[in-house]
């Protein structure tokens, strides 16, 4: 396991924490900024990139 990929192990909990808290507030923008940050922490854990290349690589999309 290299940093990366312990690093999107982290996001997605504190992704997936943002999502929650954004609900309960009903703040859209952090609900949104939560998903996000989960994604990103899923695509960096399962393939060990760096936020900025997965951020790259998602605005492409």
């Amino acid at each position: 396991m290299n940093s990366d990929t312990a690093k999107g192990n982290w996001k997605q909990i504190k992704g997936e924490f943002k999502e929650k808290y954004g609900s309960i507030t009903n703040d859209k923008t952090t609900e949104a900024e939560g998903a996000f940050d989960k994604l990103v922490g899923e695509i960096q854990e399962k393939y060990g990139k760096t936020r900025e290349a997965i951020v790259e690589e998602v605005k492409t999309w």
